[in-house]
């Protein structure tokens, strides 16, 4: 029998990356009020600090910030040695960082191969070299859940960037391989795709372009932060074992039209 949904991470440690702000900051807090002890990744070392000391009040038994660019393989390596060392084995990890070059944006005759690979390697490639550090330990335990995170945009592309398009479907693919060989050993991959999302990239948009994305969406809303966090808990808990290499779609009926 499952435990209760307020204690159902009661136990567990998880890892999420891009964890100060938003999305990433929603899930934190939802794992921690859930008793999920944490290990919270981000470059942003102010926003990180609030988030962990939420978390602690939230009721996480245990709260790991560690300011990293994930990016770079050694510092990914040396941030999980250190959970490793003062967390222990990871039950669960969230591959929630990710950016697109919004101010950098153009069609793809007048973009530029440099933006490409910043785009590829914050939002396509952090996934994977995370990943690589809890799945030999996964593995071996025969357990774990890795939620990954794409975007909508993945599936209908998007004007202008189409580098992060590019990046968010190669999120998907690399999803439904690793589950594909992870699941003889139980261990759970998914991915979500958020839609029009309250972040605070979303914020920056002008008033006219939020209004426009906001009439586009059937269920006629912005969701918040929590709709993701609550999505992403759901398929790190033991409700969804029986889902794997699936990419959930957060958008308010966006993709159906």
């Amino acid at each position: 029998m499952s435990a209760p949904a307020s204690a159902r991470f009661a136990g567990r440690r998880a890892a999420i990356t891009g964890a100060a702000n938003g999305i990433g900051r929603a899930t934190a807090l939802r794992l921690a009020k859930e008793g999920a002890s944490l290990a919270l990744l981000d470059i942003e070392a102010a926003p990180l600090a609030a988030t962990a000391e939420a978390c602690r009040a939230a009721g996480a038994p245990a709260v790991l910030p560690l300011t990293a660019d994930l990016t770079q393989e050694a510092a990914v390596a040396d941030a999980f040695a250190r959970i490793g060392r003062e967390l222990g084995p990871l039950d669960i990890l969230f591959n929630n960082v990710g950016q697109s070059a919004r101010e950098r944006s153009r069609q793809f005759h007048e973009s530029e191969p440099e933006t490409w690979r910043f785009v590829l390697n914050v939002s396509l490639m952090t996934t994977m070299l995370v990943s690589r550090q809890v799945v030999p330990g996964m593995r071996e335990r025969r357990a774990g859940r890795i939620v990954n995170m794409s975007t909508e945009s993945a599936f209908y592309g998007d004007v202008g960037m189409v580098d992060y398009a590019a990046a968010k479907m190669g999120v998907i693919g690399f999803t439904r391989s690793l589950a594909r060989e992870l699941a003889p050993f139980r261990v759970n991959v998914n991915a979500v795709a958020p839609g029009a999302i309250r972040t605070r990239a979303h914020d920056r948009l002008p008033p006219e372009v939020i209004d426009k994305v906001r009439n586009s969406v059937p269920m006629g809303f912005v969701a918040e932060p929590e709709d993701v966090a609550g999505v992403v808990a759901f398929l790190a808990s033991d409700d969804a074992r029986y889902i794997t290499g699936q990419t959930l779609l957060i958008d308010g009926g966006r993709w159906m039209i």
